[in-house]
């Protein structure tokens, strides 16, 4: 099922065709109306009309969040204001935010990649779509109602926050999509269990979800608790917020809107390309964005491409799911170390619940990794030897995967502060200014 089959299933040499005469318009119009580009491009030489494959995409300078923080608020537009007829800003930040704008026709554009998103993930015109995403300057949840309403499906924008409620408008307007964060779909089926509420009565048949990376095991709960099939879209509000990319129903990698966004993996530590099929940091150029053209990216994500045909037909390629990101990654003694891997053992594990927090201190001149693991009652009430043989098991899958020796500690259900957006993981307690 696509929304636009024309675009997403077109031959790779005439997509290679259309990504470059609208990446030549997209650096043509940066030169001429933004002058933080301009200048860039003159310090490193950069004719634009030097731009003549995609390969040239290299020559070009990157950009980053900072660039857009000191540019704020409106120094990266390349139109005037009159023709921007949105504003948006990234959430979670703390200090100056960074702001994009849209004009009708990015509004536009945006409405057909989040439709295709959708589609991709089994939204139809019938389905009854509760975005439970925040609504204001935060992305998420404008883009995909845009999405959803282009379908023709009936949209419930209800926001984030007050659970319960979800849950009974979920059950009322026999909601049939649930768009959220993952760890606030496994809010919702935890609260549901706790209301006594019987899963199989509600409506539900897909989950959308993003905006925090995620692991298969979390889907697997999140599928299992909730019996619906989860998919994972992935957006930026820099780019242009939820339908950059997303996963088809055969959930093996999400497919990116390779005709709007061109896309490169470069190792974060020497900004060279990776090798095929290798992990490593995703760069974004945008192609078709008119209020606020993004060059060379830096996401920050770490993701990998994935060339190989998908058995939907649609032709781009896809990127897998985000392993983390690049100043989300923890340097414990030495190692590199992503909540997504503790995360993925967690979930192995019986008896542990899908909540956590990891606390990274340092004593004296060693760093200290410690795993906070919510557990069932029945464990947390258990004997000391079974919660001892439970910490050691852990411990001993921890120190496996990572390749460092991890503290755990077990602490009982519903102890972890819960939170409606992005679950935060880490607290880093470490000076790492020292």
């Amino acid at each position: 099922m696509y929304w636009e089959p024309d675009k997403e299933c077109m031959d790779r040499d005439e997509l290679e065709q259309l990504q470059l005469e609208r990446l030549e318009a997209t650096i043509n119009r940066a030169y001429l109306n933004v002058p933080f580009y301009r200048k860039k491009f003159d310090e490193l030489g950069i004719d634009p009309d030097q731009i003549k494959s995609l390969d040239d995409l290299k020559r070009l300078p990157f950009t980053t969040k900072q660039d857009l923080r000191d540019n704020y608020p409106y120094g990266l537009f390349a139109v005037p204001l009159r023709e921007v007829v949105r504003i948006h800003a990234s959430s979670g930040t703390t200090g100056i935010p960074t702001v994009v704008g849209y004009t009708k026709n990015d509004i536009k554009t945006w409405s057909n990649l989040t439709a295709r998103v959708l589609t991709a993930g089994g939204v139809t015109k019938d389905d009854v779509v509760q975005i439970a995403f925040g609504y204001g300057l935060f992305t998420g949840g404008f883009g995909l109602h845009y999405g959803a309403e282009r379908i023709g499906a009936s949209v419930i924008p209800i926001s984030s926050g007050n659970t319960r409620r979800q849950i009974k408008i979920m059950q009322d307007f026999k909601t049939t999509a649930l768009i959220c964060t993952p760890s606030y779909a496994l809010l919702l089926a935890d609260t549901m269990y706790e209301m006594g509420i019987n899963v199989n009565g509600l409506s539900l048949k897909y989950g959308l979800f993003g905006a925090e990376p995620w692991s298969e095991r979390m889907r697997k709960e999140i599928e299992e608790k909730l019996k619906i099939t989860a998919t994972d879209n992935y957006g930026l509000s820099e780019v242009m917020g939820p339908g950059v990319a997303g996963e088809c129903l055969e959930r093996n990698g999400l497919h990116i809107n390779e005709d709007h966004f061109l896309v490169e993996i470069i190792n974060p530590d020497t900004l060279e390309p990776v090798k095929p099929g290798e992990v490593g940091e995703l760069v974004i150029t945008t192609l078709t964005k008119e209020a606020f053209p993004m060059i060379r990216y830096r996401t920050r994500d770490l993701t990998r491409l994935i060339t190989e045909p998908c058995p939907c037909g649609r032709k781009f390629y896809r990127m897998s799911k985000v392993l983390g990101r690049t100043d989300d990654m923890l340097i414990v003694k030495g190692v590199n170390v992503f909540p997504s891997q503790i995360e993925s053992v967690l979930f192995e594990i019986e008896g542990t619940e899908p909540h956590y927090q990891i606390i990274v201190d340092r004593k004296g001149h060693l760093d200290e990794l410690t795993v906070l693991v919510e557990v069932s009652e029945q464990i947390f009430f258990d004997e000391m030897k079974k919660q001892h043989e439970l910490i050691e098991l852990i411990k001993r899958r921890l120190a496996s995967e990572l390749g460092i020796s991890v503290e755990v500690k077990l602490v009982e259900k519903k102890t972890l502060e819960r939170f409606e957006g992005k679950a935060k993981r880490v607290i880093d307690r470490r000076n790492l200014t020292d």
